[in-house]
């Protein structure tokens, strides 16, 4: 059951619930132990007792009770949920028997009552069709900022069939010459003012680390593999220290002319505060036609030569109430709204048969498929933070979610982190290890690795002199391969009905007390529960298992449900839900 309400209704009773609105303040007056959604949250799954704010904000590691990806969405386990219809920023304290919004006095929300199943779909339809990935976004996928140079990628390649450990789905983020983000580093091209759509003739690579890319690109695909670059929503101010870049400088120029920025008050164009990232650069207006036509236009010649997807990173870049957009909005709205406009451009421009990987966005999620947990760092407590994450951002009507396996940022993961994370990875919609660039993100204030300190399976075995490691990756890769058909099959039904992919076992145990209160296991799909191990040097955990029969993945043992129970298969505890066993 599902009702939207007017702001201009100030009173009533829905599913057990009394709601009083006055200005900006909602009051909803229902009993419940527990409260999820929220968008994607660090800090835990059932939300009450805290105060939330639905606000989208870039963190770089240990994100706490900030987020990248907000959604004013909420459940609880007595069977009510709540939407606020706004892009605005609203807070939400839920208090003991009663929950206070803050929103604005205009702002409609829509009631939602029944299982949790119901009011996760009934949520996502209002926000239109969820946009499925393709086929191959199910791999493996390998990333790192460190490739700045196409020997870097071709390296890759080699170590890839060297070791046998393929992937579908190469990221590449230092390729670009870091001011306008569409040309190739080191590649010569005559600077044009204005929106010229570029062509790939127009470049001269003899020169650049990246001597062939078209080349390069087929060498990718006949590898079995696809290229996902690197994109930030800025017209980038240059720091002192860098090399002038003609072609940026021109573009920020016809940004501020033609008005395709966002803009100040006055009409001249605003710039990212300084201390923040990209500081004083301008930001594109996504909700003007002709910015998103000039700023494809110089991208388009990279989907011509086989660039398969993007990573849109960023999109945390409003950060004050009155700057203006081209369709009548501010900053109000614009801060949760832009990395939504964002990357559903993205989306428009890329098609259907490319990906999208992003990292900021908002209520509806699902139109803008796929999201990773950000920043973390290459500890233990960040693995248990990225997974509250997702199981959130599932909750909230995430469908496709993945997250940098063992964190990117900081010294290399400890072995033992590292092959817990990568298990976990291997059961979750996406699957991708990501690398820092060496010595670190950010060195005079968090030093990473010495020297080559990427996330891949053969530095790492290198790195802890651990050559078994490879035979254990490659078990894992095998393992991932052979989930690839039922994770395809899983991702056309969550896209068709609504669903998310991970499902915390209050999705389809509601009513079960120890379901509600489970954060650390989930469902992948009607099939499969994991039970990822988030212990330093454990080699078991305590596992429950719902109602039901339950055969070990790894193990084949034959369990009841309704019980906890120690687990010690490895790599990871996964059960198959008996009678759906015969979709593996």
């Amino acid at each position: 059951m599902m009702r939207r309400v007017s702001w201009k209704e100030t009173e009533l009773l829905f599913a057990g619930a009394e709601l009083r609105r006055s200005g900006k303040t909602l009051s909803v007056k229902l009993s419940y132990q527990a409260v999820y959604g929220m968008g994607e949250k660090y800090d835990g799954l059932n939300h009450k007792g805290k105060t939330v704010v639905n606000e989208v904000e870039e963190k770089f590691c240990f994100q706490g009770e900030k987020t990248y990806c907000p959604a004013p969405f909420f459940f609880t386990n007595s069977g009510f949920g709540l939407f606020a219809d706004t892009f605005e920023t609203t807070v939400f304290a839920f208090n003991e028997n009663e929950i206070l919004i803050t929103l604005p006095e205009k702002a409609d929300v829509v009631l939602f009552a029944g299982a949790p199943k119901q009011i996760i779909a009934e949520y996502m339809a209002l926000g239109g069709e969820a946009k499925l990935p393709p086929a191959w976004a199910f791999g493996v996928w390998a990333s790192a900022n460190r490739w700045n140079k196409q020997s870097d990628v071709e390296e890759l390649l080699s170590k890839m069939e060297e070791y046998d450990l393929p992937s579908s789905v190469i990221v590449v983020e230092a390729w670009s010459d870091e001011a306008t983000f569409y040309i190739f580093n080191g590649a010569r091209y005559e600077p044009v003012p204005g929106g010229k759509a570029l062509q790939y003739q127009d470049f001269d690579f003899s020169a650049s680390p990246w001597p062939d890319p078209k080349g390069l690109i087929e060498k990718i695909h006949r590898a079995g593999s696809h290229l996902v670059l690197w994109q930030i929503p800025v017209y980038k101010k240059q720091g002192k220290d860098e090399i002038p870049n003609l072609q940026n400088d021109l573009d920020r120029a016809d940004a501020a002319q033609r008005g395709l920025c966002v803009k100040l008050p006055d009409g001249t164009p605003y710039t990212i505060p300084e201390g923040h990232w990209f500081g004083g650069s301008m930001v594109p207006d996504f909700t003007n036609p002709s910015t998103q036509t000039s700023w494809f236009d110089k991208r388009n010649y990279l989907l011509e030569i086989g660039v398969d997807g993007f990573k849109t990173d960023g999109g945390e870049f409003i950060l004050r109430d009155d700057v203006c957009f081209a369709d009548g909005t501010d900053g109000r709205q614009g801060k949760n709204r832009y990395a939504l406009d964002y990357t559903r451009s993205y989306s428009g421009f890329i098609g259907g048969d490319r990906v999208l990987f992003s990292r900021a966005g908002f209520a509806p999620q699902h139109t803008v498929p796929i999201h990773w947990g950000g920043d973390q760092q290459s500890q233990n407590c960040e693995l248990r933070s990225v997974l509250l994450a997702g199981l959130s951002a599932s909750l909230s009507g995430m469908i496709f979610w993945g997250f940098d396996i063992a964190g990117y940022a900081g010294p290399l993961p400890s072995l033992d982190l590292y092959r817990r994370a990568m298990a976990l990875g291997c059961f979750c919609p996406v699957m991708q290890w990501h690398s820092e660039p060496d010595g670190g993100q950010f060195r005079e204030l968090m030093a990473g690795a010495e020297g080559n300190n990427e996330r891949s399976p053969w530095n790492m075995a290198e790195a802890y002199n651990c050559p078994e490691l490879i035979a254990e990756m490659q078990e894992l890769y095998r393992i991932r391969s052979r989930l690839i058909p039922y994770l395809e099959r899983t991702a056309k039904e969550c896209a068709a009905h609504y669903m998310p992919m991970m499902r915390p076992l209050i999705y389809d145990w509601p009513g079960d007390s120890t379901a509600e209160q489970c954060d650390d296991e989930f469902m992948l799909g009607d099939a499969l529960l994991v039970a990822p191990v988030l212990e330093e040097n454990a080699v078991s955990r305590r596992v429950y298992l719902p109602e039901g029969e339950w055969i070990g993945y790894f193990s084949g043992r034959v369990v009841n449900g309704g019980q906890t129970i120690d687990d010690c298969q490895q790599p990871i505890p996964v059960f198959i839900r008996a009678e759906y066993k015969t979709q593996l």
